[in-house]
């Protein structure tokens, strides 16, 4: 008995570590209707209320708060976390807490558990999902009622056969002194479990740890068999009970803690597919209605539930990922995440561009679709998250936006990319600072990945080096390190140039280039660059002040979102509830320079960092910071400053910073903001350079200006020949891409394109009226030229293509039943060509093909219509070309 047992043990531990993906899952019963996920839901809540005495407590946002460990709520246990390590407030409402049941909204996308990648690939895994679970805390009940409580409502409530459930329970671990949990096999067995399907295993399945340090302890799992006795056992599990009777110290012992605590959970998609006998978690009514709706929304073939090989074109792939996708963005944005830059709201707007992608490019779904989910994601989850239904109309108009923007980027991506291949050499590698502006740290917020595949769909490898270089300079954000050089102590003649300066174990670690050998125990001197220190000095500074006047012009609830600085520019990210207006940009930049010009003192001080936790007004971003922490203070000696009854720091800058800063605000010189631009929808990013770049870029502002007020003149005086007017309208054209790429006042460039906007409308206003009247008179001059007929083939003077549309045009107007093709000679021998089939034509006559026959005579191309239709070529035969045109015009006749 002992030897069989032992071999089924080794059997389904291997079957346990394959986690199967439903394959073969027959229902729990053929005649009743499956139980619907609402009423599973409400059955454990109201079992652990009703029967056994628990307090349900609503589920915590999936934002965590105040655990940066975690990019989001992936358990049930993370907001009883203060209870399990002790350091809950005994004032506080959970202290009170001992028996506690809830469905929990977890996400798994990002950080150490993360599914993202899985999703849609089988048919279980979610980047979304819903845990159920109840706890006892300081002993409330422990091993013996919880296991008696699962095993009851899995069985009675539920309705799951008996033979299908099998348990398992930790074995021991030699190593760490832990002999095997036989409390829990004894609890099972008293239960009426065989003792064949009573297993245990080893610390790696059934051992629980919050982390490397605190709280853990054995834990004893409830497992489904898909097989049902039809062959050989398929375990998949439903229910983990964890026991914590143990914490983890630093140096890897285990002590026994002074109070015990039950924590379990089941993930609420996996146990409704089992009660509904389904062969997946997305077969289930909580994904079969958004299944339904995707295909309804954009006409792809219905959901089969395949997968792998099977799934060609990965129709059903999509399927599963845009009806999980959708439910994660639903719940995150109603929790107050939305997709952003870094962190939580990063992975969320991965998440989202993903969903996009397999929508728009598999799927082939219509823009705005996956706003247009979200009403059933609130329907389904909304009742037992009300959350849901008070944000439906901001997730779905988020969502929307989001969505529109990505879909934009990866058009423009496309041109850029394809713009970028036409001038590289067969052997060439994609450039990584083309690709970087492509991605979500650069202008368009591609993911990199999906940059990388259309790259590999064109057969053209990328510059993975330079991209790896560029993502590191953008990951230190904060300030560029320093340069230098190193020289060997009696040889000033041998330089080793520094690479790069970073901390390392509270040591400063300078990388070099060495020409020549470096050797343990060798003196060297450090020389500093002073030029480039001195840069960032000032750039540090003047973020420092940018970062005040922000919040002096837009208000105090204005938040950094990010920075970084090096000797050429500095670069700053701030949450804004709407784009900056001209307006706002220019204040901003005279608020600093009002600061700059009183050259005000900048004081810097090491305090507690305690000290800093209640001072009204001290900005700091969302990170760690070393105790003591730096402070920084303009204008404020910093004891001042820290002091809570000034208010000092409401009045002025004053931030926890650990880089180089100025000892006057008046060798910033100058600040200007040179660009500005949304990355997501509440965050804007500003460019900006000081010093002599900051006059220059003035200088350069005030001559675009000057250029702009003189065409605006030109414009004025009006033009009396096309020619000219095409002129106009051509210096402007140009006069707007010198404004769009010039380094200059932000808010200037903003003004200035809004006044070439306009003036190009006039401008091509009037080259219209004047192409109009200019084709109404060479109209006039043909007309006269040709007696009525059905066929007009003639060459007219005019200087554009657009200009000879509009003659024949209004000759064909006036002129019903004519047929008409003109060509106009330009310089270099080059031909523009025009021409309209009239109505009473036969259909075989058409206009694009008369075109392309004789652009074609021509050497040149064509394109229209079967009415109208233009092209253009070479010759200097125009009699052959007007005879070719001729002689096909009459052929259709």
């Amino acid at each position: 008995m002992a030897a069989s047992v032992a071999a089924a043990a080794g059997r389904l531990r291997r079957a346990i570590r394959r986690s199967p993906s439903w394959r073969g899952l027959r229902a729990l019963s053929s005649e009743a209707p499956p139980i619907q996920a609402a009423a599973v839901r409400d059955a454990f809540l109201s079992f652990f209320r009703d029967r056994h005495g628990h307090r349900l407590v609503p589920s915590a946002s999936v934002r965590p708060r105040g655990d940066p460990s975690l990019l989001f709520v992936n358990a049930g246990m993370n907001q009883f976390k203060p209870i399990f390590l002790g350091t809950v407030d005994p004032r506080s409402e959970m202290a009170g807490f001992r028996r506690v049941a809830n469905s929990q909204k977890c996400v798994r996308a990002g950080g150490r558990h993360s599914d993202l990648e899985d999703v849609g690939r089988d048919l279980s895994h979610h980047t979304f999902f819903e845990m159920l679970g109840n706890w006892a805390f300081g002993g409330e009940y422990f091993k013996e009622e919880a296991c008696s409580m699962a095993w009851e409502l899995l069985t009675q409530v539920y309705g799951i056969p008996e033979d299908r459930l099998w348990v398992s329970y930790f074995g021991g671990d030699p190593k760490a002194g832990l002999g095997p949990d036989l409390e829990s096999r004894d609890i099972w067995l008293s239960l009426g479990v065989p003792a064949s399907r009573v297993l245990s295993f080893g610390p790696e399945e059934n051992f629980w740890e919050m982390g490397d340090t605190g709280p853990c302890g054995p834990c004893t799992e409830i497992h489904y068999d898909l097989a049902g006795g039809a062959g050989a056992p398929q375990l998949v599990e439903l229910w983990n009970l964890v026991f914590m009777q143990h914490n983890r110290e630093a140096d890897g012992s285990l002590q026994p803690l002074p109070q015990r605590h039950v924590d379990t959970g089941m993930g609420l998609e996996r146990l409704v597919a089992v009660l509904q006998g389904r062969l997946s978690t997305y077969d289930t009514d909580l994904f079969s209605p958004l299944l339904d709706a995707i295909h309804q929304g954009c006409g792809a073939p219905p959901y089969s539930g395949r997968i792998g090989a099977a799934d060609e074109g990965r129709t059903d792939t999509a399927y599963r990922v845009v009806a999980d996708h959708i439910r994660t963005l639903s719940v995150c944005i109603a929790d107050g995440v939305s997709p952003g830059m870094s962190g939580a709201p990063l992975v969320l707007r991965r998440i989202l561009r993903r969903a996009v992608r397999f929508s728009t490019e598999v799927l082939r779904a219509p823009p705005g679709f996956l706003g247009s989910l979200v009403p059933v994601v609130v329907e389904t989850l909304g009742d037992a998250y009300p959350e849901l239904r008070r944000s439906s109309a901001q997730i779905a108009s988020l969502v929307s936006e989001d969505e529109a923007a990505f879909l934009a980027s990866l058009q423009r991506g496309r041109r850029v990319i394809e713009r970028t291949l036409k001038r590289l050499g067969p052997s060439d590698v994609f450039p990584a600072e083309v690709a970087w502006s492509l991605s979500l740290s650069g202008n368009l917020g591609l993911p990199l990945d999906l940059v990388e595949l259309m790259l590999e769909e064109k057969g053209v490898p990328l510059d993975t080096a330079g991209l790896e270089r560029l993502a590191q300079e953008e990951a230190q954000g904060g300030q560029a390190s320093d340069r230098g050089y190193l020289v060997l102590v009696g040889q000033q003649d041998v330089l080793f140039p520094v690479a790069r300066a970073q901390v390392c174990g509270g040591f400063i670690l300078h990388e070099v280039v060495a020409p020549e050998r470096l050797r343990v125990g060798d003196q060297v001197q450090l020389h500093v660059d002073e030029a480039w220190r001195l840069s960032c000095m000032e750039k540090h500074t003047a973020i420092h002040l940018l970062n005040w006047a922000l919040r002096q012009v837009l208000g105090p609830g204005t938040e950094q979102r990010g920075s970084h600085l090096n000797p050429e520019r500095l670069r700053f990210d701030v949450a804004t509830q709407a784009p900056l207006t001209p307006e706002q940009l220019r204040a901003v930049e005279v608020t600093v320079q009002k600061a700059v010009g009183r050259d005000e003192a900048v004081y810097m001080e090491e305090v507690a960092l305690a000290r800093t936790a209640h001072v009204p007004g001290l900005r700091s971003l969302d990170e760690v910071y070393p105790d003591p922490v730096r402070v920084v203070s303009v204008g404020v000696p910093v004891a001042h400053a820290l002091d809570p009854a000034s208010q000092a720091a409401l009045h002025t800058s004053v931030e926890l910073c650990c880089g180089t800063h100025l000892l006057r605000t008046g060798a910033i010189g100058d600040l200007v903001i040179i660009g500005e631009r949304q990355l997501v929808k509440g965050i804007t990013r500003l460019l900006a350079v000081n010093g002599e770049q900051a006059q220059q870029a003035r200088e350069v502002g005030q001559r675009l200006a000057q250029e702009v007020e003189a065409t605006a003149a030109r414009l004025s005086q009006g033009s009396r020949h096309v020619a000219e007017a095409h002129r106009l309208s051509k210096d402007m054209g140009r006069l707007t891409d010198a404004v769009d790429t010039a380094t200059m006042p932000q808010w200037q460039r903003r003004e200035l394109q809004a006044t070439l906007k306009a003036l190009q409308r006039r401008a091509n206003t009037a080259v219209r009226k004047l192409e109009m009247g200019q084709a109404a008179q060479k109209t006039q001059e043909l007309l006269q030229r040709h007696m009525e007929g059905p066929l007009i083939v003639d060459t007219v003077s005019t200087e554009s293509l657009s200009m000879l549309v509009k003659v024949v045009r209004q000759l064909c107007t006036q002129a019903p039943g004519t047929s008409v093709l003109l060509l106009s000679p330009q310089p270099l021998g080059k031909v523009l060509c025009a021409c309209q089939v009239a109505q009473s034509a036969t259909p075989a006559f058409t206009a694009e093909a008369w075109a392309l026959a004789v652009c074609s005579h021509m050497g040149g191309k064509a394109w229209g219509s079967r009415v109208v239709a233009q092209g253009t070529g070479s010759t200097a035969d125009l009699e052959a070309a007007l005879s070719a045109a001729r002689a096909y015009a009459l052929n259709q006749l």
